[in-house]
């Protein structure tokens, strides 16, 4: 019981971010009676869309919203004083799953050597190399050994959102929305605005305290 009190958050987005791979198994194929071999569904979507567009949709959908749910932490933090650094780590080790699971089905689908034949491809490339590190360092043992450097390298978690945003774009996608998301974000994350929300939520915070008392 105090297991899911003390993990009870990181196991909510362990759930959430595996809900998805319901839509995912229905669309492949997997067979053991001759080795292992997986293919993909036919006509397993309807929508106009092929199995594998429909593969890409709903891989790369889940990767840009993790990330984009990642970076608000800070900004939620900042305003609503609510923080819990494990089930942030939670959410980027989501981010780089599922950004390995789109990456994997667009190998399957195209080939290695297709990533290099489009900027886009080569941007969303660099992204999942930079996420990969982050994915292993995302838990205790690595924040005690790195010490000060585990937030300097998890500050990569940045460009590869910056360069996932641009592949996301480039793709004619709606990207807008999270664009919108995360430059708030930003914003929130300037030091005079920052400064005016901590202040207001800790007046806010003062407030509830005194009327507490007086009752």
């Amino acid at each position: 019981m105090n297991f899911l009190k003390k993990n009870f958050g990181w196991i909510i987005v362990a759930i959430l971010a595996s809900l998805p791979l319901l839509v995912i198994f229905k669309m492949i194929n997997v067979d053991f009676s001759n080795g292992l071999s997986v293919s993909f569904a036919e006509n397993a979507v309807g929508n106009g869309k092929t199995t594998v567009e429909m593969l890409y949709h709903v891989s790369g959908e889940f990767a840009i919203r993790w990330m984009t749910a990642v970076l608000t932490c800070t900004p939620v933090f900042i305003v609503f004083g609510i923080n819990n650094l494990f089930v942030r780590q939670a959410m980027g080790i989501a981010t780089a799953i599922w950004s390995l699971i789109h990456f994997a089905i667009f190998i399957a689908a195209e080939g290695f050597l297709e990533t290099f034949s489009q900027v886009n491809y080569v941007l969303g490339f660099i992204a999942i190399l930079i996420l990969i590190p982050l994915l292993f360092t995302s838990n205790r043992k690595s924040m005690k050994r790195l010490k000060k450097n585990w937030k300097k390298l998890q500050s990569f978690a940045y460009v590869a959102v910056l360069l996932s945003l641009i592949h996301v774009a480039i793709l004619d996608k709606t990207w807008m929305i999270y664009a919108v998301i995360v430059g708030l974000g930003f914003i929130i994350r300037i030091p005079v605005v920052k400064n005016k929300f901590v202040i207001f939520r800790k007046k806010k915070k003062l407030q509830i305290l005194s009327q507490v008392g007086q009752s």
